[in-house]
């Protein structure tokens, strides 16, 4: 089992081209996978963790309502947003300057093979790197993502998340708000639920502005201890950290 994860740190990138990116790296896991398989070939697949930041987009999950998207196309240049309908799990969310976004592209058969289990162990890498900003975060049944005050009036999400999987190899992940413009969920019914907030970790902390690449290392602290990964970084960001 090869539990290395190359991490790299693409900037800010369009989702379009991050999409066809996260779509190759996929794909050549899983080529990797069928030659082992049919040719019992013995190689090592890889595992990458990506770290983006998205200009303004909104994307709608394979199971997810139109109706949640609150523009039109006109609407939409208007406000130099973009929208995809993609092939992850989940409903509709919004990507954009400020949200940390997470794409792990990992062979779970290096790992272990339990998509919940995956699943919560990402809720549990964000919670973990909120504690160490003072906060309680936590997950909200049947709601996947991590949430602040679960079960209250004030309930609101701070990470959305959705993935997924082929042959147990995973792609997209999680969008952190850490200095997002929240404005532009307004526009959408995040993750198709109603009648409950988003927020992001400077508002939380009540800041101008929280430090992203400081962010960035304690999220990848908390996920080589979850997955009990070696990472190896990308020099552009290794440089950062």
């Amino acid at each position: 089992m090869n539990k290395t994860v190359k991490v790299q740190d693409l900037g800010t990138k369009d989702f379009k081209e991050t999409w066809d990116y996260q779509e190759t790296l996929f794909k050549a896991i899983l080529d990797t996978k069928i030659k082992n398989r049919r040719e019992d070939a013995g190689l090592e697949t890889d595992n990458n963790f990506l770290f983006v930041e998205h200009p303004h987009v909104y994307t709608l999950g394979k199971s997810g309502d139109m109706s949640n998207l609150l523009l039109n196309e006109e609407q939409l240049t208007e406000k130099g947003a973009t929208f995809y309908k993609i092939n992850r799990g989940g409903d509709i969310t919004y990507h954009g300057p400020g949200q940390i976004v997470g794409y792990p592209i990992l062979d779970l058969d290096n790992f272990f093979t339990d998509i919940h289990k995956y699943l919560r162990f990402l809720e549990e890498v964000i919670i973990l790197t909120l504690a160490e900003y003072g906060l309680k975060t936590e997950r909200s049944p049947g709601e996947t993502g991590v949430w602040l005050d679960v079960g209250t009036p004030f309930a609101r999400k701070i990470c959305a998340m959705g993935v997924r999987a082929s042959r147990w190899v995973t792609m997209h992940g999680f969008a952190l708000n850490v200095n997002a413009d929240l404005g532009y969920f307004d526009n959408i019914i995040p993750c198709g639920i109603r009648g409950k907030a988003v927020t992001s970790l400077n508002v939380e902390l009540g800041v101008d502005k929280v430090d992203e690449a400081e962010v960035k290392e304690k999220l990848l602290k908390h996920f080589k201890t979850m997955f009990e990964a070696e990472l190896n970084y990308d020099s552009a960001l290794k440089n950062t950290l």
